[in-house]
């Protein structure tokens, strides 16, 4: 797909966040918009998968490990078809298969039930290391949260991925510097990311994570490392609430839905209508 295509995918993947959002009355939009390209650039142009077939053999994998931005995954995944965009309002209600957190036993096509901070990073070590014994072509995806960083859990998984050379997994940290409670260097510093990650024995590379060219192209360099016996880490300097200019670089629109106001002054800003 064409990058100027990813990039309208991607605008339909943020304005469907926030018709989720409002329509649940609850959920976290500020951390779904940040990582909208990344996942975009995952669902229409990177990952192996099929739609029609969500348990096909040999496909790739994702885990969002930053389980709270369900919003993003879901929007991701009814546009490439999952299941129809209609759906996507029901977000959060009682009965629906679109839970607040993901969960594998609700919907098809989703490959881990997340939420739990680190959980998610540790499961897709997991299944890159069943891919690995299985000798599969399968790739293994994950996005985390740079709060999540502060969790012990991802450095066990981060250690392990490396140990048993992992090269067949790629995660990446939306790096937006922020979460629940404030700044992360405020609450828990977590940099220098990069330099971490280089020190478990990963390959780092560093993007814009709202260019889409550099999103495809780490994936892409990411891909290339194959065989080299070293994991990927793609370290993505993102805007926590990027397209709605209220929402942007504030803590306090990470887990707080808009009103009948805001939410329409955010369709408008990203090009849509509720």
């Amino acid at each position: 797909m064409e990058i100027q295509e990813l990039q309208g995918k991607a605008a339909l993947v943020r304005q469907d966040i926030i018709r989720e959002v409002y329509s649940a009355k609850s959920g976290h939009p500020g951390g779904s918009l940040s990582c909208a390209d990344v996942m975009t650039a995952l669902y229409f142009e990177v990952m192996n998968i099929d739609p029609a077939d969500p348990a096909k053999e040999g496909r790739d994998k994702f885990v969002l490990s930053k389980g709270h931005a369900a919003p993003a995954l879901y929007a991701a995944m009814a546009e490439r078809g999952y299941f129809p965009k209609e759906e996507l309002t029901s977000l959060r209600h009682i009965g629906t298969r679109l839970q607040g957190h993901p969960s594998m036993k609700k919907l098809p096509g989703l490959e881990m039930s997340t939420g739990s901070l680190g959980q998610g990073i540790s499961a897709a070590v997991g299944m890159a290391l069943a891919a690995k014994l299985d000798k599969s072509s399968a790739r293994i995806y994950t996005i985390l949260g740079d709060g999540e960083l502060q969790e012990g859990m991802v450095w066990e998984a981060a250690m392990s991925a490396a140990h048993y050379g992992l090269d067949n997994l790629c995660a990446v940290v939306d790096h937006n510097g922020l979460q629940i409670d404030g700044k992360n260097d405020d609450v828990m510093r977590v940099n220098p990311i990069a330099d971490k990650f280089k020190a478990f024995g990963w390959n780092v590379i560093a993007i814009d994570g709202h260019d889409m060219e550099q999103i495809v192209k780490a994936f892409a360099d990411a891909m290339d490392v194959k065989n080299s016996g070293r994991p990927t880490v793609i370290v993505a300097e993102t805007v926590k609430g990027k397209g709605v200019s209220f929402m942007e670089n504030q803590a306090g629109w990470h887990g707080k839905a808009p009103n009948d106001e805001q939410a329409a002054q955010a369709m408008t800003e990203l090009g849509g209508t509720l």
